[in-house]
């Protein structure tokens, strides 16, 4: 065996990262790490870092320079969309350094995602019906995965610690800028004025959806997303998550039928400056659609998906949970589900009208693919969640047989990896 040389960037606010140093290190790998600011090197426990205090434009010869000081074989990192790392992914390619992306699960909420070369819309899964049912003949059937517990709580403190931390050493990393388009500390601001009226509204809210799963008019269910996401900011069309609300607005108002309704969701986690509830309100007296629209928020409890009679989203993973469970899906973004047999693709327009249905054996043949091949049981926040995903995700990266060759640019050869069975919906709220 060969051993690997790893060079990890920045991740997910979490210990995940540096268990996962720990235990290649374990394994007789090197390992070693750039610090883009303080935060990322308070969570960062293991010898080998160093600290980034460029700009954007001193980055490729300061990348460049430790991968050859270290010889790295392999990068590691947390979403591919970030300012940084779309450039350490562009000059790791150039010297043969194999790229590996984490994210969120795909299959939420007891996987993360682990793909070689990109994620979402830069993921190098199959974009057509057919390689997903020829790949799925040789995985086994899908085994309902053991749930993965997490503490929002814990998330939530992670996350405080984290933006402090670098904002207070800032003055040693005085060119860091924020991959967001606005700074966390702007997002607690709004959320501290918007958490209490989320806790006041909360058992009307549970009303209201409850109102709308049992009515007797048909109903679209349009999940939203965060505006600061990725997969809004480069995965999807141009006007972020009010650009999607208007579309889809001014689409149902034109031509679906006169009984539906468009039930739009508030994201769990929305804490950001864009006030989507106003834009909703102010959307739905434009086109005279008045009570035919209705706003929750909190996120989509899994009965209110179930009972609807269709899916919009411009690429949240919430539309796997809603093909899981039979229920038409939409995109108006990139999604790596987004294909023909799974969801409408006939535009929003015919949508309304005649929805399709997705094909149940094509989804079991994608979802036995994606996880074999992009998903590891596990999670970011919680002590056993990241035991799981560490152990996963070491066999994936460094398999005890797997010798690195520094010129491949392909994905490591994933070992034999279960797939999940089991028809239950993937998640009680949406994720992200």
């Amino acid at each position: 065996m060969n051993p690997s040389r790893y060079l990890f960037l920045q991740g997910q606010i979490s210990r995940f990262f540096a268990a996962l140093g720990q235990g290649l290190a374990q394994r007789g790998h090197a390992v070693h790490r750039i610090h883009f600011n303080a935060g990322d090197a308070q969570l960062w426990a293991l010898p080998g870092a160093v600290d980034f205090t460029g700009d954007l434009a001193a980055w490729p010869d300061f990348f460049n320079a430790q991968v050859q000081r270290w010889g790295i074989t392999d990068l590691v990192l947390f979403g591919d969309c970030r300012p940084l790392h779309r450039e350490a992914i562009r000059l790791a390619r150039q010297q043969g350094v194999v790229v590996h992306v984490f994210e969120e699960g795909y299959l939420r909420p007891d996987f993360i995602t682990l793909e070689s070369g990109g994620v979402n819309g830069h993921s190098t899964l199959p974009r057509d019906a057919a390689a997903y049912l020829a790949a799925a003949e040789t995985l086994p059937l899908w085994q309902t995965p053991t749930a993965i517990p997490a503490s929002f709580a814990r998330r939530a403190w992670d996350d405080v610690r984290y933006h402090l931390g670098s904002t207070l050493g800032g003055w040693r990393f005085p060119h860091y800028r924020h991959h967001k388009p606005w700074h966390p500390l702007r997002e607690y601001w709004v959320g501290a004025r918007r958490f209490p009226l989320k806790l006041l509204t909360r058992a009307r809210t549970t009303q209201r959806a409850r109102a709308v799963e049992l009515g007797v008019s048909p109903y679209f269910l349009f999940p939203l997303q965060l505006d600061a996401d990725s997969q809004i900011r480069f995965h999807a069309p141009a006007g972020g998550v009010a650009g999607a609300i208007t579309q889809a607005l001014h689409s149902f108002a034109s031509t679906a039928p006169s009984a539906a309704r468009l039930v739009i969701t508030e994201h769990p986690l929305d804490y950001g400056p864009v006030d989507v509830s106003g834009v909703v309100a102010r959307l739905a007296q434009e086109t005279g659609m008045g009570e035919r629209v209705v706003f929750l928020r909190g996120g989509s409890p899994m009965a209110l998906v179930k009972a609807a009679h269709g899916m919009v989203t411009v690429n949240s993973t919430i539309g796997i949970t809603a093909l899981s469970v039979g229920v038409p899906v939409i995109t108006l973004g990139t999604a790596i589900y987004d294909l023909p047999g799974l969801t409408h693709q006939q535009g929003l327009d015919a949508f309304w009208q005649a929805p399709q249905r997705p094909d149940p054996l094509l989804f079991d043949a994608f979802r036995r693919v994606v996880a074999a091949r992009t998903q590891v049981h596990g999670g970011f926040y919680s002590a056993e969640g990241i035991a799981l995903a560490v152990a996963g995700a070491v066999q994936r990266l460094a398999p005890p047989a797997r010798l690195h060759s520094e010129s491949s640019q392909t994905a490591v050869a994933a070992p034999p990896a279960p797939a999940w069975q089991g028809a239950q919906a993937l998640a009680p709220q949406h994720p992200a």
